[in-house]
């Protein structure tokens, strides 16, 4: 190294980061020889030379919080929206990055509907103020204008009216007439964009303005309105590139997808000044935080606004990107890690703090295989395209794969927006509960020195705090509620104030996300060291005794909220069944540990058919006639409430029926009742799948 080059490196803050860099560069050379970029499908015959779980270690200990800030730093360039030349740029970099590790890489392309702006524009007519044309756009930044995507082209003009969070609740306390009114409509409170604007449209609204509100938001926030998730052209199966069926955009099932009435997004300053100028009755008092103002009112008018949302629908090609470490010994079964990729604008939080994460494990995970390391079974990682506009990357690859991806994969393993702030944040199937909890204690806690993760997060929760995974806001939803197979979510952060916006920049992230990048290193040992284990741990480390209890508890849960009025008893009896069962199959997999090293083939065969079981028993929760109302989501547990006011966040197909009674005001017990026997055959076919015998 030259004394100019190594006083370059020394003038630099992150001359301690550099020098980890050079290190493990420099140990990838010592330990082969062979260039990085040597085709990709060549493959080496090492043997390690220690057991997995001191591979485990070293992974861990590979840890580079510059490595994966230059990731980012790399990532966030240029905004990258799917089916744009640029978001196929950054398919080509994560693909480059695969390939250079020497690690085998594949690439599945899609045709698919995207939907892009066109011309947007919003006009207020203020009774004191005269017209004002509105801006739309976040000045300074060249990037897609805010818009929602598949909201249908039109123009409307109408008096503005404030609905809170557009819930059938909130028009039932606001108790006006919204017909021929365009309703301006606050995020949160668990509305999709494409619920508010459904809500509003069966008011005879005429139009719907949809803000953000914060004291740090910034910027307009963009998504999608189209209801479900995949290609909308080909509702069940993969849009291949050439050959595949397509239904017109005319069809009926294609247009269910898109509301009738036209939306768009504005700024918590736009949407301020059009909510300051409205008379009519005062909003009812737990609104009145929407603009720290207690007298505010909610309209109709006198405010009228006057906008047109043109925008274009067109097939556009995206490109999913996987690097596959083959298993040694089951090379058959699957452990996926996934990320998407696409961003509305630059995407430095969302989504590309969690690819810049993924390229860093791919890093660790390459530098192990020189070692001689090779799980048992083989570790995916999954880079998606065309998440934002609703998981269209993930699900055509899904539903392409469905019959291997149904019998193999052992799990998913999600990261979406990585770091958004401090603190652990986990969603995933009750199975998993154990494993996710073991991994926190050996990962050091990014913010606190000398603690673990799992100190942090049970001091900052008094307790475990693990979530579910009943919502559709990443790409964990077609594996897990349309294949069934066990999945995890994970995050640091909450909430952040760019969503969506402009703003999501690498210059954020490093001055407020996470300027020392020590999260995005913690998410990496998190998500990396969970796949080792699913990938070399001889028996999977699957409980279904914490899943049986978490059944049991929303049981009890509903029985209590229909105060008895009916009959719980089949899923408490299936609940029950899967329990015994449970324990049974942990006592089995005691035995089988006790063998420990043992290599008999008849050692061996068992092992891999108590794999199976585990592996199999969430797919039993499906139901081959999926939700009412949206068959495409299966799983009778974890899946989507078609009702948008719905507090219940398990057994969906329970929960749409008791809103269905509740709304009409009417005794809808035989439908409950059949839901209530649906699930509990669901519950006793997963019993039925770990048990492993025919009954």
């Amino acid at each position: 190294m030259s004394h100019k080059l190594c006083s370059a490196l020394f003038k630099r803050p992150t001359t301690t980061f550099l020098f980890i860099l050079l290190f493990c560069i420099l140990g990838f050379y010592i330990l082969d020889s062979e260039p990085l970029n040597h085709k990709s499908n060549e493959t080496k015959t090492h043997k390690a030379s220690k057991p997995p779980t001191g591979f485990h270690d070293t992974f861990l200990s590979l840890s580079s919080n510059y490595t994966v800030s230059e990731y980012l730093r790399s990532l966030t360039l240029h905004p990258h929206l799917a089916g744009t030349p640029e978001g196929y740029q950054t398919a080509q970099y994560v693909k480059t990055h695969f390939e250079s590790l020497n690690l085998e890489t594949k690439v599945s392309e899609y045709e698919v509907l995207l939907s892009y702006p066109v011309k947007i524009s919003l006009t207020a007519h203020f009774s004191n103020l005269g017209s004002r044309v509105i801006g739309l756009s976040e000045v300074g930044f060249d990037v897609v204008r805010p818009y929602h995507a598949y909201a249908p082209s039109g123009k409307a003009v109408g008096a503005a009216v404030f609905a809170n969070y557009g819930r059938e609740e909130d028009y039932r306390a606001l108790g006006v007439n919204v017909s021929g009114s365009v309703v301006v409509v606050r995020r949160g409170e668990g509305m999709s964009r494409g619920g508010v604007v459904r809500a509003a449209e069966g008011r005879g609204a005429a139009a719907v303005l949809t803000y953000t509100e914060g004291e740090y938001v910034k910027g307009v926030e963009r998504g999608t309105v189209m209801k479900g998730l995949g290609d909308p052209l080909s509702p069940g199966w993969g849009s291949v590139v050439e050959g595949g069926e397509k239904l017109e955009r005319s069809d009926t099932e294609v247009e269910d997808r898109f509301p009738k009435i036209p939306s768009m997004p504005i700024s918590f300053e736009t949407a301020e000044a059009i909510l300051r100028s409205l008379e009519g009755p005062q909003v009812p008092l737990e609104w009145r935080d929407a603009l720290k103002n207690s007298n505010f009112r909610a309209g109709p008018g006198p405010t009228v606004l006057n906008f047109t949302n043109q925008v274009e629908d067109k097939n556009a090609r995206i490109h999913d990107v996987f690097a596959v470490i083959r298993g040694s010994e089951e090379p058959d079964r699957y452990v996926l890690l996934g990320n998407h990729r696409d961003a509305w604008t630059f995407g430095a939080v969302d989504p590309n703090s969690g690819t810049a994460v993924l390229l860093d494990v791919a890093r660790r995970y390459a530098f192990l295989m020189r070692l001689g390391w090779r799980p048992r079974r083989t570790i995916i990682l999954c880079s998606w395209d065309a998440e934002e506009f609703g998981m269209i990357g993930s699900t055509e690859w899904v539903e392409n794969n469905i019959m291997n991806l149904g019998s193999r994969a052992v799990a998913y393993l999600n990261v979406d927006c990585a770091v958004q702030g401090p603190g652990l944040f986990t969603s995933m199937t009750p199975q998993l509960d154990d494993l996710v909890i073991d991994i926190t204690k050996k990962v050091q806690d990014p913010d606190a020195p000398d603690i673990t993760i799992y100190d942090e997060w049970t001091g900052r929760n008094k307790g475990i705090n693990i979530q579910r995974l009943s919502g559709v806001d990443s790409d964990f939803a077609p594996f897990l509620q349309h294949v069934g197979i066990p999945s995890v979510d994970m995050y640091f952060g909450k909430d952040f104030p760019v969503y969506h916006t402009a703003f999501d920049s690498y210059d954020w992230m490093s001055t407020h996300g996470d300027p020392l990048f020590r999260r995005h290193a913690a998410v990496a040992g998190l998500w990396g060291l969970l796949a080792l284990r699913l990938a070399d741990d001889p028996i999977l480390p699957f409980n279904y005794s914490s899943y049986a209890m978490q059944l049991q508890e929303y049981t009890s849960i509903l029985s209590n909220k229909l105060e008895g009025r009916i009959s719980f008893t089949p899923i408490f009896k299936s609940v029950k069944n899967l329990l015994a069962v449970a324990q049974e199959v942990e006592e089995e997999a005691k035995e089988l540990r006790v063998d420990g090293g043992a290599s008999s083939d008849v050692i061996v065969l068992k092992k891999r058919m108590l794999n199976d079981r585990l592996m199999l028993a969430e797919r039993g929760f499906l139901d081959a006639d999926g939700l009412q109302g949206n068959r495409w989501f299966k799983h009778l547990v974890y899946g989507p409430s078609n009702k948008y006011d719905s507090n219940i966040d398990f057994f969906p197909s329970i929960a749409n029926a008791i809103s269905q009674s509740t709304q009409a005001k009417k005794d809808n017990q035989a439908t409950i009742r059949h839901e209530i026997w649906r699930v509990a055959r669901a519950i006793q076919r997963a019993a039925d799948a770990l048990k492993g015998d025919l009954s």
